[in-house]
């Protein structure tokens, strides 16, 4: 699984440009599914099972970028705009991958002043050539190579494709598995989730699902006096209770913890404060879907160290595995 990670999350793929990704993504899930298709938004829509209740399953494809927006004249320094949101006081010195493989570092104005505008920044994408090698409208995603240390994986972009190596490793556990299954699983890889939730938001139309589970990262209540959660690296599973998009309907939530305790899956309950996931845009479609979250823990959400532990991640794998192999029971 490990290299699967590293394969996701060192890929390109900023949100509205997500052909490369889902590509890999493909690569993976041939095989896996009954049925393969790509929406006219750009989500990857795989079918597994025919069974009576159909679940949608969702993990966004897209990474935190920006976008080159005009260079300056003398200096030839690329002004930029966000996709999806960046964190400022992470920006100056990070580096950026343009989807022509062109290496630009992020500079300031005031490196000191961690209340600077966007406007103050810039990105550095000069040869020394005197060329211009990247255009304006041009996108770019962060880059840093994955790194392990322990069961503890470093990386950006965990912010979702940890998630979309939940689903892969679900489907892949359901193929070992054999038998029919009792439900019809939609497993949609979405994109422009960090711009809005929109392709979640299109995708639940189109499936039409009785169920919506969204699998995403959530933060951790254990850094040094950061934000007050329970959820910690390590814990398992955290099974969402509440964010600001998303009051998960009570039997979603016992449906999970059930299956959980009954697996003997480690689990922990999530309370976010800040913050909402595709499952916020799935319950509204159509005359509503009762939907939940199976969360990742990660510390450093926004950054290029976003940080997972991998048991954490195999606890979400099997706790997904073992709900939409077995009947949905939504007392």
């Amino acid at each position: 699984m490990k290299a699967l990670i590293k394969k996701l999350v060192e890929s390109w793929g900023p949100s509205g440009y997500e052909y490369r990704i889902r590509e890999l993504i493909r690569a993976e899930v041939q095989g896996l599914a009954d049925e393969i298709a790509v929406d006219p938004l750009g989500n990857l829509i795989c079918r597994v099972g025919d069974g009576e209740t159909t679940i949608m399953v969702a993990a966004h494809m897209d990474e935190i970028g920006l976008i080159a927006t005009f260079r300056e004249p003398e200096t030839g320094y690329l002004r930029f705009s966000n996709l999806g949101g960046l964190n400022k006081t992470t920006l100056f010195g990070n580096r950026v991958r343009f989807e022509d493989g062109t290496l630009g570092v992020i500079g300031a104005h005031d490196s000191w002043n961690a209340q600077s505008d966007l406007n103050d920044y810039y990105i550095d994408a000069s040869s020394g050539n005197g060329d211009e090698p990247v255009a304006e409208g041009s996108p770019a995603g962060f880059w840093r190579e994955m790194e392990a240390r322990g069961s503890r994986l470093v990386a950006k972009s965990m912010d979702d494709r940890i998630g979309c190596v939940v689903a892969i490793e679900a489907m892949r556990k359901l193929k070992q598995q054999g038998g029919k299954l009792p439900n019809t699983v939609y497993f949609a890889f979405t994109v422009q989730e960090e711009v809005g939730l929109r392709g979640a938001r299109t995708a639940a139309h189109g499936i039409n699902p009785d169920v919506g589970i969204a699998l995403d990262v959530t933060g951790t209540g254990d850094e040094i006096k950061n934000r007050k959660m329970r959820v910690k690296l390590g814990g398992g599973a955290a099974i969402k209770v509440h964010d600001p998009g998303l009051v998960v309907p009570p039997a979603i939530r016992k449906w999970m913890v059930d299956r959980a305790e009954q697996d003997g899956i480690p689990y922990q309950l999530e309370l976010l404060t800040g913050g909402s996931t595709d499952a916020a845009a799935i319950q509204t479609a159509h005359s509503g879907v009762p939907s939940g979250c199976i969360s990742i823990p990660c510390r450093f959400i926004h950054t290029t160290s976003e940080t997972v532990d991998i048991n954490d991640v195999q606890a979400c794998v099997d706790l997904l595995a073992g709900l939409v192999s077995n009947p949905v029971k939504l007392d």
